[in-house]
């Protein structure tokens, strides 16, 4: 029962912050816009708790941050929640080289997933309806948000750490508890 407990907390705290992330997202970054685009804090999300956990938590927390953007904004009903989850799966593979405090990794993979992400979006939104200007959308649309997205994922990125070592310290404290019994 104790597992479950702890299993439980872990799950709604990690909803708790794809929650919150995604109202920073569509209500806090959608007002103040830089260069007419806006940050993908929920990449930011899928990416960190991809290459900070494994491929498992990628996939997952990847299909439920698509989901809730499928369920609110999308236009292609589960495409969000495919490329989510694809882009948690590809940064779960890099699981072995992350290091907490190295910053270089997670700002790479970051940017890499938001390209990614941009490049996927054109194709299914854009290019399916024959817009071809690909040149356009990628230096007007798709790099000024990499670049507004790894400025915000700096702070995105030590928050999550910052959460994720407290939770393990308060589940390792506890089982120390119970471990004395």
């Amino acid at each position: 029962m104790n597992d479950f407990k702890k299993y439980l907390r872990r799950v709604l705290i990690i909803a708790l912050i794809i929650y919150v992330c995604y109202l920073l997202q569509t209500s806090v970054f959608s007002k103040y816009p830089l260069a007419g685009v806006t940050p993908n804090v929920l990449i930011c999300v899928v990416s960190t708790y991809g290459f900070m956990k494994g491929r498992r938590y990628g996939i997952v927390i990847g299909f439920f941050t698509g989901l809730l953007l499928d369920i609110y904004s999308g236009v292609i009903f589960g495409i969000y929640a495919l490329l989510y989850m694809y882009i948690g799966f590809l940064n779960g593979m890099f699981k072995k080289q992350f290091f907490g405090d190295d910053l270089r990794l997670p700002m790479i993979l970051i940017g890499t997933s938001d390209f990614i992400y941009g490049v996927a979006s054109y194709l299914v939104l854009f290019a399916l309806r024959s817009q071809n200007d690909f040149s356009f959308y990628i230096m007007n649309i798709i790099l000024p948000e990499v670049v507004y997205t790894l400025v915000v994922s700096i702070f995105v990125y030590y928050g999550i750490l910052h959460i994720n070592n407290w939770i393990e310290k308060f589940e390792k404290k506890g089982s120390d508890r119970i471990g004395n019994y």
